[in-house]
């Protein structure tokens, strides 16, 4: 036998060790008790994973370690001792969401439960990180609070798809004006940059939603594929996800023995709890998607050459400008939506910002100009 897989093993009994541990102690300084029992349950399936890979040491004739506890998990209890545990659980969910695909790739875990548990424990890591320990009292306010953030990311996507049209045009159309070139040829490169940035903001939209359903769509299917194949520890998990939420142990197990009665069901309930997703909508439509990026764009992108179907010369350049600079400070007022801050701040900075980059292609423009005149 190669003497890296028996490293190897060797680090994953370490890793396992380390996490059992943590676990462990997590669970004795957590407060609220049914949390404190989800961390127990976890400590022993990451205690079962070492017990595992001793065996495949033992069973190879190689050295199994002396047990100990790395410095990471020591200083990591150590934070949740002093700060809470609330403060270490982030840290701890990223350690999660990195090593769960550490096992897949691994010979030895082929046709165990150790991929799919590994997987499960990211998952549910998630999900007490985003239920916030439950939903009772002061949780569901959090929870609120986040369904307003939702919202104002909507919000935000909207404002900023205005503003980078408006800004990309805002400057294009003063570059050209600072170049000296006739009132045609400055309206058709705005209108060319209109359609030119909100194609492309279109279709980058359309190609990020699109990917996401891809991968929703497999992350869905592996999801299938674990519930067909290791059933008890998907209901284990369904149990344990519910029991973060803040039901009883025994109402928890009896709700996801009711859910895994019904394949399809189960299918769905953990791919929104487990995932995150909702097998309906995949992340939303490309098409929508993409058109609203198309149309938010266009509309921040008309502002800077509305003035040059009706006027012309200094005249068309100065009014641009000034359309422009006061669309700016709408959208910096809008901003404070998310922000909190005062108007006339966020308005004034985002007018700066705007009238500072339009300045800047206009001298280059003019630069450009004279050099070529």
């Amino acid at each position: 036998m190669p003497a890296t897989d028996a490293d190897r093993w060797r680090r994953n009994l370490q890793d396992e060790v380390d996490s059992a541990e943590l676990y462990r102690r997590v669970a004795a300084l957590e407060e609220d008790e049914r949390l404190g029992r989800v961390y127990r349950q976890l400590a022993e399936v990451e205690e079962r994973h070492a017990d595992f890979w001793r065996q495949r040491l033992r069973d190879a004739g190689e050295a199994i370690p002396s047990p100990h506890i790395g410095w990471r998990t020591r200083l990591l209890a150590w934070l949740a001792g002093r700060v809470g545990t609330g403060f270490v659980l982030p840290t701890i969910n990223a350690m999660e969401q990195a090593d769960a695909g550490s096992y897949d790739a691994q010979p030895e875990a082929a046709g165990t439960a150790l991929p799919a548990e590994e997987r499960s424990h990211a998952r549910l890591l998630q999900a007490i990180g985003e239920g916030e320990g439950g939903l009772q009292g002061p949780s569901l306010a959090r929870l609120e609070g986040r369904h307003r953030a939702a919202s104002g990311n909507s919000l935000r996507a909207a404002v900023l798809g205005a503003n980078d049209g408006l800004i990309s045009n805002f400057s294009l159309v003063m570059g050209v004006a600072g170049a000296q070139l006739g009132h045609s040829q400055i309206l058709i490169t705005g209108l060319a940059g209109l359609v030119a940035g909100a194609g492309s903001m279109a279709m980058g939209e359309w190609i990020s939603v699109m990917n996401a359903r891809e991968l929703f769509s497999r992350q869905i299917a592996i999801e299938r594929e674990e519930l067909e194949a290791i059933p008890e520890e998907e209901r284990e998990e369904l149990a344990l996800i519910y029991q973060a939420k803040g039901l009883p142990a025994d109402q928890a197990g009896a709700l996801a023995d009711r859910l895994m009665s019904t394949p399809e069901q189960a299918l769905d309930t953990l791919s929104r709890e487990e995932l995150g997703i909702d097998p309906q909508e995949l992340g939303g439509s490309a098409g929508a998607a993409a058109g609203t990026s198309f149309v938010l764009f266009a509309i921040g992108a008309t502002v800077p050459i509305l003035p040059f179907f009706l006027l012309s010369g200094t005249v068309a350049i100065v009014v641009s400008a000034a359309f422009s600079a006061a669309a700016l400070f709408g959208i910096g007022a809008l901003i404070t939506v998310m922000t909190g801050r005062g108007v006339l701040f966020s308005g004034g900075r985002q007018v700066l910002i705007g009238v500072a980059a339009a300045a800047l292609t206009f001298g280059i423009g003019a630069l450009i100009g004279g050099g070529l005149g």
